[in-house]
């Protein structure tokens, strides 16, 4: 899995990049999800779009390797700017920053924006004992007759 930093369109944003580079954090884009997936029971997958846009991102940035401290069962990546819309849309989150979590690849839930520590401790711990779910869907509802 790539480990390098995001595409040159987007911001520097060294608090992300140090998930990459120095935690060691995969960069995970469409072609090598599954491999990501495949490789912990467990695990979340932080979209943080343009720090620029949503400075929001680098708090989560901060928090991110903490939470995995109190969750060692959960491994994490960080979504390649490349992918990252199309990987949204996927998973049917409307905000950014986004923590979208797995088991065995399959949907648990998101959370997004930055959130106070017994949030994030309660929800995840909430999604991590919830049984996978058709991700939401984003746009207008299909209704047939």
């Amino acid at each position: 899995m790539t480990t390098a930093a995001a595409t040159p369109s987007a911001t520097p944003a060294p608090l992300i990049e140090r998930l990459t580079d120095e935690l060691g954090y995969p960069l995970v884009d469409l072609d090598n999800i599954d491999e990501f997936f495949s490789s912990a029971e467990l695990s979340v997958l932080f979209f943080t779009e343009d720090v620029k846009r949503f400075p929001e991102s680098n708090d989560v940035a901060v928090v991110l390797p903490e939470l995995l401290k109190a969750f060692p069962t959960l491994a994490a990546a960080v979504v390649s700017h490349r992918d990252e819309r199309k990987l949204q849309k996927q998973y049917g989150f409307t905000s950014w920053p986004a923590l979208v979590f797995f088991r065995d690849g399959q949907y648990l839930g998101a959370l997004t924006g930055i959130q106070d520590w017994n949030v994030y401790l309660e929800e995840i711990n909430r999604l991590l004992a919830a049984e996978p779910t058709r991700p939401p869907t984003l746009g207008i509802p299909v209704v047939t007759q």
